[in-house]
This record gives C-alpha cells, structure tokens and sequence, in this order.
C-alpha cells in the first residue's frame, strides 16, 4: 500500500496534478467540449506544428498508432485522428456474432463530438484550455510522463509484466482513470515497450500541449496536382452511361489507392473517393461499408480526395496517374464500339457480382486494366484495413509465385460469353452482407464453385483437345515493358507483401490468374471484404479463398505433365482432408496433356526455369542479390538450415554498413506447411523441417521484428553465428551481439537510420514501418 502510495506522490508530483475524478475535473477546469485545434498552413502555429511537432509524433508515435490495429484505435497519423482519441471497442474480433459498426476515420464521423458519441474518449485535454489544465487533463501527456519516471528497467529482455500480444488486453484510459493505470501499471508510459522520448522530444511535446496541441496539415496541393485533379476528375465524371460505368469499374478497384500525379518525388497523395458533390464543389464522401454498396443518391460523383495523413508502409498503394495512363483508360473503356444501355442496380445480389454487375463492359479491357496494375490490384487485399489479417491470410503459403494468363488468350468474346452465362454460380460471399450464418452459407458458395469449375474444365477440355495449344504462349508477357507480370507473395502469418519479380528461391506453388479467378480475389478479399462483419463473414471468406487459390494452382498444374499433376498436388496438399475437392477432380478432371516439353524428371523446376526465361524482359530485379557493392557473402545467409531458421522472426531488417554507407536488405523467414486448409490449428500442418529462410535486397515487410546492425567486416561472423544456432541461448547471444533491441538506449536512433536508408531504396513507395510486431526476445 505504501509503495503505491509513494509512486501516486512521484508521478503527481512530476505531472504537477492531483487525483481527479471525473467530477473533480469538472470542478476545478470546468465542463469538457471538444476543441477546434486545426489551424491553417501557413500560420506561425501551423509551421510549428508540421516542422518541429509533427515529425516527433510520427517518428515515436506513429510507428505504433498508426492503422486499425493500433492499440485502443489510437491513429495519430492525423490530425483528426489525435482529435479522436481512444476506444475500447475491438477492431479484430473473430468471434462476434453480429456485424460491428464501422469506425473508419474521415468516413463514419467527420467531427470531434460524433466519435465522442461514438464512445472514443480523448487523449488532449478537452477541459477548460488553460495550460494548467492542458498538461493535467491530458491522457496523451500523461502517457509521456509515466514513461519519464519509469523508464525501461536495464535488461536485454523485457518481463512478463510487459505484453506484446497482439491480442492482449487493452488499457484504454481517459484522463478520470488515469491514476489508477499509473498505480497499476506503471510500466504502460508510452511509447510502450521502448525507451522514452529524450528530454529534448519530451519538452517541445510538453510545450506543445501546455499552449493548446495546435495542429495543420500539409500544405494544399500545388497549382499542377490541382490542375491534374480537375482534369481526372472531368474524364470520371462524364455524362453518358459509358462512361459513368467506366468509373464505377475503375473506383472499385482503385479506392485504396494513394494516387499521385507521376512527379517523384512527393508527398502529396490522393485517394479516388465517391461524393454527391459534382467537381467545383466541396467533397460529400459517401459512407457505406463496401464500395458497391447502394450510395441512396441520384448520381454518384468521383472526386480526388486529399490525403494528408502519415503514408505507413502497412497501408501505403502508390499508384501513379498521368498522361499515358489516361490515354490507356480511354482506349480500354471508351474507344471500344459497344453500348451501355443502362446502369447496374446496387442490389446486393447484382453490385457484389462483377460479372453482373460490368456485364456490359467488354471481359478484355477490364482484364488488362487489371493487369496494368496487379501488383496494386493483389496488395489490396493485404493493404487495405485488413492490418491483421491471418483469418485471411492463412489460406496462403507462405512464399509463393503468380503468373497471369495472356488477355489475348483470356479477354475475348468467347470468353466474355462464356463468365456471362455463368455468371450466377460465380457469386461471392459478400452478397450476404456483414452478418451470416456460415454453414449454410458456405454449403451455398461451395456447390457454385464447384459447378463453375466444372463449366469451365469442359470449355477448357475442349479449348486444349489440341495440346500445342497448352504451352507458355498462354502466359502474359506484360506486353515487354510491364513488370507486373511476375509478382512474388510473401505471407508473414498475419500479415503479407506482394513484390514484382520472382525473389527468392523456387517455392513449393505457383498460381497461374486467369481474368475470372483475379475479379474474384478482388471482390472476395477487397471489394467485399468487411473488417467490422461478423464471424460469420469472416469464416465464409476464408474459406471460399480456399477454393480461389486451389483453382489459381490447378491453373498452374495445367502446363505440367498429366502423369505428374495428381503427385505433385498431393504434396502441397499432404494430410489434408479435401473431399470436396477431390469429388470435383474425379467427376470433371482437366485431362489435356500439356504442349510444354520437359526433359528432366522435375518438371515443376524446369517450369519455373523456362517462366523465367519467358518473362526475363519484364523481371523486376530490385530485389536481386546483384549489385557489385553487395557483399557477395550475404548469399550464403538462404543456406540457413531450417532448424536454425526456426529462431528467427518472420521479418527482419539487416543494415549492413560499408564505410560511412548502408546497404539494406530483408531476411524473411518462410514457414512451410504439409498443407494450409485448416482454418484454426495452423501448428499442426507445419513442416517445420522445409522451412527456409529468402535474403533480399531492400524492404520487404511492413512489420520488422529485428533490426540487424552489422558492419561489413562483421558478415562472416554473423553469417557463421546464424548458420549455427540450435538453442533459444544460441539465438540470445546473436542478438546481443548484432540485433538493434527494444530495450537499447538508442533504439530510436537506429529506427530513425532505418528509415533514411528506406527513403533512399523505396522513394514513392516509402511508408512509415509498424513496431507492432518487434520482438522480445
């Protein structure tokens, strides 16, 4: 009793506050309301603000707040989102019977006082604005000065009093319950888990919020971005029907987007937003859950939206608009001979369907809109609110190829006829909305999926009753010049990074999109994906994805020789129970032998060496161990032996310094799977004796769990230390000697270094990196 006593008296005493209760607030700094904090660039406060506040908070902040997994929903990445403040209510909750309601900042709310009613409690003081009070009433600060007086104890490895689960319990305070977090817990000063602020970071944000927490956004956009936005949104907005039906196609896969206007580099990004506003006037977003859901307004208009929040590497789809890219929509939407005589219904059965619902449009210009931006079009469903997304992502190996059926081959008439009189056993979950019954639902989508195959294998069995028909000319070669035909996907268990090229070594699958299957994974896992839906939604999705990524890999297995499909199958998929399946398989087997010659007993590696060939134009090589000034060392590091790798976290950064340089690359450690259709005891299909470890060049991952400093002269140790770890002690020591810790004293300069070198690698695709996942170990 008297040590909690005595920590109430230091902590106070620091804080300059006594024990308030929310009536004793009340009294003493009057009535709270919210607070008009935003002020406009370029006022004196505003310059403060953005030059020397701004990036504090993003720097130690924001790199813990910044997406819908935030802890309590704290995004500081805006202004509007500090406004916000803190709640209690889960975002991830596989368990919910029934939908949640939606809490997306800029959408669901547009002022203080509506997330007050909301139930978000703030974290700036909301009292009387005296400097007394904004210092005293302050969750934010507060926060700050529990982590001054109790700083990270001077150990390697924090104790069990600190929980870094992703699924831990929540302490959400306002200002009235403050003090007995303080007493509770006084190891929860923020940033949690990390060292303090310095004194220098801690007195200009004490500064800050004693006159007021004045905030401003980035400046407007230049006379060029405002001229380019008139002019896109004049084309997405015209009259007639054609063109009306164009830009609903192209918003609802591209509303993720951070669009930017070709020049590099910038910060300046837009998100492609629909309003009842016409252009000319003030934005109206429509809020509805899903972006074909019905807008209730008589025309829907859409407008560019300015983004001035943070850009974090987790949510950050750069997308570049600009002269070429209007004149490529115009020849695939417009120029074409055909008509729309009418505008698809919003219905649920019909907008949830793209092939009802862009019937109409031709099947080859909405293919090859979507191939000119698949890495875009496939980060979707991985950067989009699904910040923790394993209920999603489970259904994906860990380390995987993708390759694109040729639009020549996939975007004709034929095939435009053929989805259109299928078009009803191609629906998809989100046509039951946010709140289901799974069983019955999936009983549903699964007898339709399998009736589609089924229509398909026939068409296909016809199409390639000529063998020579069943060769590599079926593969998109990205036209020569597009390097979105090969991606590589990496899965990081709940989270995942799509990349162009072929990186890594040759993995255990491979899909091949056809223009049906790439509309469903969009509309499935993007589209019509509601993160606040109920568990039912939830398991209906990953488990139709179960059937995408089945057909994607058949797709694959076509072009290997019919004696080896069934053996090869059977090993991505051993110990698994795929009755279902394997009722479709032996009822409507695809049985054309391939036109592709092999010549070695591996077929499935000489496929992927003769894809490399057929794609070596357009093979995105960013991430190739090439350079001259790379260490010719650091490939020896994928050699790790699979029980070393088991150690090491699913992402890690390596800055490898040369001289006064650093050179920067990403260590992902890919676990392997007997098989990956089981939805909830993932240990128990772990083939943990395959798992490897890629090496690449630059970032991949949003998520880093390590930091590995090492300078050059150093790699073969560190190379020779990692190639031998057998025990948790053998791993300590690694980290002691070469890992950049939590707990180190200067882990905030390390992270600043990290982030510099990924400026200078990524450019437009930079984004903050998320702490959320950074090990304790």
């Amino acid at each position: 009793m008297w040590q909690r006593l005595g920590l109430i008296v230091i902590f106070c005493s620091l804080a300059g506050c006594a024990i308030y209760g929310v009536s004793q607030y009340q009294q003493r700094f009057g009535a709270p309301s919210a607070v008009e904090r935003l002020v406009e660039y370029p006022a004196r406060e505003a310059i403060h603000y953005l030059d020397t506040v701004k990036p504090i908070i993003e720097s130690r902040c924001v790199v813990c707040h910044g997406c819908y997994d935030a802890p309590c929903q704290l995004k500081l990445s805006s202004p509007e989102g500090i406004d916000r403040g803190v709640s209690q209510q889960l975002v991830y909750d596989g368990t919910r019977l029934l939908a949640a309601t939606p809490q997306r900042l800029f959408i669901d709310a547009q002022q203080t006082v509506e997330w007050r009613d909301r139930g978000f409690n703030p974290v700036l003081n909301e009292f009387s604005q005296t400097p007394e009070a904004n210092l005293a009433a302050s969750v934010m600060y507060n926060s700050l000065l529990l982590k001054q007086a109790h700083p990270l104890p001077n150990v390697a490895v924090l104790g069990e009093e600190f929980d870094f689960g992703l699924d831990r319990s929540q302490s959400c305070a306002s200002i009235e319950n403050f003090d007995e977090l303080a007493i509770n817990k006084p190891h929860s000063g923020m940033p949690y888990g990390f060292p303090a602020l310095s004194s220098s970071e801690f007195k200009t944000l004490e500064a800050w919020m004693r006159s007021g927490a004045t905030m401003a956004h980035s400046p407007n956009p230049s006379a060029f971005e405002l001229e380019q936005m008139a002019r896109w949104e004049a084309f997405l907005n015209q009259d007639d029907l054609k063109a009306q039906l164009m830009a609903r196609y192209i918003y609802e896969h591209w509303f993720l987007a951070h669009i930017y206007f070709g020049i590099e580099p910038t910060t300046q990004f837009f998100k492609l937003v629909r309003s009842s506003t016409p252009p000319g006037q003030p934005i109206k977003q429509i809020a509805t859950t899903r972006p074909f859901d019905d807008p209730k307004v008589k025309r829907v208009y859409y407008r560019l939206w300015h983004d001035k929040t943070t850009i974090l590497a987790k949510t950050h789809l750069p997308l570049a608009l600009d002269d070429d890219k209007l004149a490529r929509l115009y020849q695939q939407f417009l120029a074409p001979q055909y008509q729309v005589t009418q505008l698809p219904s919003y219905e649920a059965a019909i907008a949830s369907n793209p092939f009802k619902s862009f019937e109409q449009l031709p099947t080859a210009a909405k293919y090859q809109f979507m191939l000119d931006e698949a890495q875009l079009i496939i980060m979707g469903f991985i950067k989009g609110p699904v910040c923790r997304g394993q209920v999603a992502l489970n259904v994906i190996n860990d380390h995987f190829w993708v390759f694109f059926v040729d639009p020549k081959q996939d975007g004709s008439d034929k095939m435009g006829a053929f989805l259109a009189q299928n078009q009803d056993v191609l629906t998809l979950p989100a046509q039951d909305e946010s709140t289901v019954l799974p069983v019955a639902s999936w009983f549903k989508y699964a007898q339709a999926q399998i009736r589609y195959l089924a229509a398909k294998t026939n068409l296909m069995n016809q199409v390639f009753a000529d063998n020579s028909k069943l060769n590599l000319n079926l593969i998109w070669q990205g036209e020569g010049v597009n390097t979105n035909a090969a991606l590589t996907i990496f899965r990081h268990f709940d989270s995942a990074t799509v990349t162009k090229g072929l990186v890594g070594q040759p993995p255990k699958t491979a899909w091949v999109l056809d223009y049906a299957l790439f509309e469903r994974i969009h509309y499935l896992l993007v589209a019509g994906f509601d993160v606040y839906g109920n568990v039912g939604h939830q398991l209906n999705t990953r488990l139709y994805m179960d059937f995408l990524r089945i057909e994607g890999e058949n797709n694959f297995l076509a072009l290997l020789p019919e004696a080896k499909r069934e053996k090869i199958r059977d090993f991505w998929y051993r110990n698994a129970s795929l009755s279902l399946i394997r009722h479709f398989q032996e009822k409507h087997p695809f049985s054309q032998e391939t036109g592709v010659v092999y010549k070695t007993d591996d077929p499935q590696a000489e496929l992927y060496q003769k894809l490399q060939h057929h794609l070596k134009q357009v093979l995105d090589n960013s991430h190739a161990l090439q350079s001259p000034e790379d260490p010719s060392i650091l490939a020896s590091i994928e050699q790790t032996t699979s029980q070393a790798v088991g150690f090491l976290p699913q992402v890690s950064f390596l800055l490898v310094k040369i001289d006064s340089e650093y050179r920067a690359f990403s260590m992902i450690r890919n676990n392997a799977h007997f098989n990956i259709t089981s939805l909830l005891n993932e240990a128990a299909q772990r083939a943990y004796q395959e798992d490897s470890l890629t090496l690449a060049k630059g970032f991949i991952g949003d998520y880093p769990a390590v930091i590995w400093h090492v300078a050059k002269e150093e790699l073969p140790n560190f190379i020779s230390q990692l190639h031998s770890l057998k025990t948790e002690a053998d791993y300590h020591q690694l980290k002691n000697r070469y890992a950049v810790r939590r707990t180190n004293k200067d882990f905030w300069q390390y992270s600043d270094l990290l982030h510099d070198v990924a400026k200078q690698y990524q450019g437009v695709e930079f984004g903050l990196f998320d702490y959320n996942r950074y090990e304790n170990k």
